[in-house]
């Protein structure tokens, strides 16, 4: 566990920076090689997340593509899920919510409990949480093709600091502090 709690989209982008195709498809991600205890590996992120965020399209997708036969859900932290659509939850760890993350902060942070808190996403929650001030870093593993259109990893104009990188077989994988949305031209 870190021994200060912080906010951070883990993902996964195509060199033109979508998350997904636009059918939703995650292909592209699944097909590259990976080593799973290799540089930024989710084993190693996920053990110091104490709470999840994620979308509506991202948890649509986990029930369409990871739940479809059968198993289980694969979280054992609490997890908000941000929505406006009825919904309901597969399992008693997920809280639905509507609004802004900041009016749930209080919430997600005493859940993980001192922790780190997961935006599993999409691009747009990231943003959202980045736009209250409630996105502290953005952990990218980046795949070597393009999509051309998509999901964009990040869907509006804000300067980020980078802090690490490594190289996980195909990927580059890269962490970055946010550090606040662009100036206006």
């Amino acid at each position: 566990m870190s021994t200060t709690q912080h906010v951070r989209y883990y993902t996964a982008t195509t060199l033109d920076g979508f998350l997904a195709d636009e059918h939703d498809s995650l292909e592209w991600l699944l097909s590259q090689p990976i080593d799973e205890e290799g540089a930024m590996n989710y084993e190693d992120f996920i053990a110091d997340i104490g709470a999840i965020a994620m979308g509506a399209t991202t948890y649509q997708w986990l029930l369409d593509h990871e739940l479809s036969d059968g198993k289980p859900w694969p979280y054992t932290q609490p997890t908000f899920l941000f929505t406006h659509r009825g919904v309901s939850p597969v399992d008693e760890s997920i809280r639905v919510v509507a609004g802004k993350p900041s009016e749930h902060r209080t919430e997600i942070l005493a859940a993980a409990a001192g922790s780190d808190v997961w935006v599993v996403g999409g691009g747009d929650l990231a943003a959202q949480f980045a736009e209250d001030h409630m996105l502290d870093e953005m952990i990218v593993s980046i795949a070597p093709v393009t999509l051309g259109a998509g999901r964009p990893l990040f869907p509006r104009p804000f300067d980020f600091e980078l802090i690490d990188v490594e190289r996980n077989r195909a990927f580059m994988c890269a962490r970055y502090r946010v550090v606040g949305p662009r100036a206006a031209q």
